[in-house]
């Protein structure tokens, strides 16, 4: 039996760090038709964008920016390059390595058997968290804003935010590990540094390419896991809401697409994540070979989904309204690499760790004109519910 990804990405951890090398970094979940991918060892280092042709495998992520890049918690981007990966398609485990070097020994031994690694450190694996939620009154009030900008015809849509707060004790792979076994969200990812660590259970894709088809599945929409998804696909609001996006996507896309690829090939499809239900739809369209990874994300930056239409306007005003900066949150994590690989999820249910524990916890959600503030509200919490609600204390202020 292959070892399993959270296992072997243990086992990992302990054998680099034995050998003095830089940790692993992972995604999990549905990432380059794969069902894991991890870089063995690779140093996450600050300020480190994809190059907009890389020859090597890039592993990290980009802040949300706009008005306020900087002022979050961990740097603004952060990246590492890598000349292997180990990827788990089908069951198997491949060692991909572009220049042919074959897999070190002490990867080898990390694949035979990572429970005996896992055993004989004793994995470091104790931790336990501690979340304050956000203040409700300043969150409504932005909302409130919002809806007046809508109503004045500044925006027609908007992603409006806030964020938990609280600290994480012990090991951060761990707290990453049992939450993604827990909730199995398709586009987890983990990476650490000395600049801290990014522990992400995103359900949504933000770019996915593959020679030179492009696709996007924003997600608009969503209702707690205990409701009738059936009312989620029946919801005018939330309709609304993921085509606006799925317009604004095509628009994006449309920059750099070779002229009529642009198309919708999913709209409005009802998908569970960790405590809720989503409305999600996929754009796809086909691209130049001469368009490189920059001049996508050029082209796409910042995630649809997490702005509003129209997105500049959208980006400005919901900094002026939300109280802390988005910092990773609403940004991307991922992997880019040769022949224009690109990955990428929305850096949404992802939280930022820094060295000293302190987390924090991004949540938000599309309004339009007929958005209820008090709802909005709620679908925060019921958003940050899987993660802030797993093995830890809650203080509401």
């Amino acid at each position: 039996m292959s070892a399993t990804a959270l296992d072997l990405l243990h086992a990992l951890d302990v054998e680099s760090g034995r050998l003095g090398l830089p940790g692993p970094a992972a995604l999990i979940g549905d990432w380059w038709d794969a069902d894991a991918v991890i870089a063995p060892s690779i140093e996450i280092l600050r300020d480190t964008p994809p190059p907009a042709n890389p020859d090597r495998f890039w592993l990290g992520y980009l802040g949300f920016g706009g008005p306020r890049a900087g002022e979050g918690p961990l740097p603004e981007c952060a990246g590492g390059l890598t000349d292997r990966l180990l990827v788990l398609r089908d069951g198997r485990w491949e060692h991909v390595a572009p220049a042919g070097s074959p897999m070190p020994d002490w990867i080898e031994r990390c694949l035979a058997d990572p429970s005996a690694i896992m055993s004989a450190d004793g994995c470091g694996d104790a931790w336990s968290a501690e979340w304050v939620a956000p203040q409700r009154d300043p969150h409504l009030l932005a909302i409130e804003e919002c809806l007046e900008a809508i109503r004045a015809g500044e925006v027609y849509q908007a992603c409006v935010c806030t964020r938990f707060t609280g600290v994480v004790h012990g090991s951060a792979l761990a707290f990453y590990t049992d939450l993604t076994a827990a909730t199995r969200p398709a586009k987890s990812a983990f990476l650490q540094g000395d600049w801290g660590s990014v522990a992400s259970f995103s359900p949504e894709t933000f770019l996915r390419r593959t020679g030179n088809i492009v696709s996007s599945s924003p997600i608009k929409g969503t209702l707690p896991a205990d409701a009738d998804p059936t009312a989620l696909a029946a919801s005018a609001k939330d309709i609304a809401e993921n085509v606006m996006i799925v317009d604004l996507v095509r628009n994006d896309l449309g920059r750099v697409a070779v002229t009529g690829s642009v198309r919708v090939t999913d709209l409005l499809t009802v998908v569970p994540a960790p405590g809720v239900w989503h409305l999600v739809s996929t754009v796809q369209a086909i691209v130049d070979p001469t368009v490189g990874t920059s001049r996508l994300l050029e082209a796409t930056w910042p995630p649809a989904s997490v702005t509003g239409t129209p997105k500049l306007r959208a980006w400005d005003l919901t900094a002026q309204w939300e109280a802390e900066a988005r910092g990773v949150y609403c940004g991307a994590v991922g992997l880019a690499g040769p022949d224009h690989l690109l990955d990428l999820n929305v850096a949404i249910r992802t939280v930022e760790l820094t060295p000293s524990g302190t987390a924090e916890l991004g949540v938000g959600g599309g309004i339009t004109i007929d958005s209820v503030p008090e709802r909005e509200w709620q679908e925060c919490l019921d958003k940050a519910a899987s993660i802030v609600g797993f093995e830890n204390t809650v203080e509401v202020i």
